[in-house]
């Protein structure tokens, strides 16, 4: 099968160009300026841009257990909408994947159901330790440990544990940073004043900054200390930013951290119109931290863009403080996000590309993905930067059936997705004839 993309402008690697592309099969087969032959399948891509597909190091996909939410059908479907062709799911489902055999029915959930390519984290906790060791390196994304509040026994908080986990994995540690005594005595404070009723305003001060700097300090001094390869999720805050290293190439970084689009689309001033739509673990806060995350992910300090695309159903959302989980869906609206503060010109088309495409590859050592090189497989997301249009219930794709962008305009718009050469995704329909792949990993 040979797919040719005819004059388009490709965004790769720091370099903005005109040429065509030439797919066969899965993987990409020329790029050059005039490709003519005979082939089965063409798209002119004049005026479009072309990028290496999005990959999303952060995820949660609700499958197994929790499928009224989210499956993985029907995210990674809203995903490659978004232009995503990867994504990495979180160990916090029903039942967790605390065990490898746990983890491999995942893996099989997803090569039966996933239109888009996958990857999961093996989930610690402070009695796994011996099942977490064993995860193979060269086909699991990484380590997730929750250093901070989580759900059920998910929560590493056993110092003697964490010690150990960081001095034997052989593996990136990916952490969720916050500090649950900070957080159990911010939460005390707010229910003394306010009683059951406390406010969705407070949310930014019960999962305060002190928490996550108290967490996030410790997941770092561990790492040094035992020379860990670590991964920190979601900063949010300004604080936290002192904690990472100068500006250095990535690939030479022990130490790398994230930033989710929601910490930098939303501050704390969004709770008035947003309440608890915007309610993630970490909170949304000020938006001078809003301002310097994103400088910091602007001047290489901050490695990669996420998601922490996490579902709830309205009516579990519309709800009082205490009981209205945190999280949101945003795999379809993330690169409409970005490419919105490209067209406010707050960050280059190229900036975006390394922090969405091809750091999140570096980052986890994943093979022949995010990058648009010969040879590598045809992940591929061509956008119209011209095309405004607007997030409605009617064209939502999560199987929650709501965004926190509902009533957005965005300027660009996602024309075409490619999963491994497959074209699964254009101008709004999509071909499911082929399920995507699972990542490996060069380590």
């Amino acid at each position: 099968m040979l797919t040719l993309i005819k004059n388009t402008t490709i965004v790769n690697e720091g370099k903005i160009f005109r040429s065509d592309l030439l797919i066969e099969n899965d993987k990409i087969k020329d790029i050059s300026e005039n490709i003519e032959l005979q082939v089965d399948y063409i798209i002119d891509g004049t005026d479009l841009h072309l990028m290496p597909g999005v990959i999303d190091d952060q995820v949660h996909f609700r499958e197994p257990g929790l499928t009224h939410k989210a499956t993985i059908y029907t995210e990674s479907k809203a995903a490659i909408a978004g232009g995503i062709t990867s994504f990495m799911e979180m160990p916090n489902t029903q039942p967790q994947a605390l065990t490898q055999e746990l983890l491999e029915k995942k893996y099989e959930l997803a090569s039966n159901n996933s239109l888009a390519n996958y990857s999961f984290f093996m989930g610690a906790s402070n009695d796994n330790l011996k099942e977490v060791l064993k995860t193979n390196p060269k086909n699991v994304a990484a380590i997730k440990v929750f250093m901070g509040s989580s759900t059920g026994n998910m929560l590493v908080d056993n110092k003697a544990i964490l010690e150990e986990l960081f001095s034997k994995s052989k593996m990136l540690i990916a952490v969720h940073c916050e500090d649950e005594k900070t957080i159990e005595n911010n939460t005390h404070l707010a229910r003394k004043k306010y009683g059951e009723h406390v406010p969705i305003s407070e949310h930014s001060n019960i999962r305060s900054e002190e928490a996550c700097f108290k967490s996030s300090s410790l997941a770092v001094k561990l790492a040094k200390k035992h020379n860990t390869r670590l991964h920190l999720f979601h900063i949010s805050t300004e604080k936290e930013i002192d904690l990472l290293d100068k500006k250095m190439p990535i690939g030479e970084k022990r130490i790398t951290a994230e930033v989710c689009i929601h910490h930098l689309w939303f501050d704390q001033n969004d709770y008035a119109k947003k309440g608890t739509l915007i309610k993630w673990n970490p909170s949304v806060k000020k938006s001078s931290d809003k301002e310097a995350l994103f400088q910091a992910m602007l001047d290489d300090k901050l490695d990669v863009i996420a998601t922490d695309h996490a579902p709830h159903t309205l009516n579990e959302k519309n709800n009082t403080y205490f009981k209205a989980p945190s999280g949101g869906p945003l795999v379809q609206h993330a690169l409409p996000v970005m490419l919105e503060f490209f067209n406010s010109k707050k960050i280059k088309l190229e900036k975006i590309v390394e922090k969405m495409c091809h750091n999140p590859a570096i980052c986890f050592k994943i093979i022949n993905r995010g990058f648009i090189r010969k040879g590598y497989y045809a992940d591929l997301v061509l956008v119209d930067l011209k095309k405004p249009w607007k997030v409605k219930k009617s064209n939502i794709l999560y199987k929650c059936g709501w965004s926190p962008f509902e009533g957005q305009i965005f300027s660009s718009y996602i024309t075409h997705t490619f999963i491994n050469g497959h074209l699964a995704y254009q101008n709004g329909k999509f071909n499911e004839e082929k399920k995507g792949m699972r990542l490996k990993f060069n380590r």
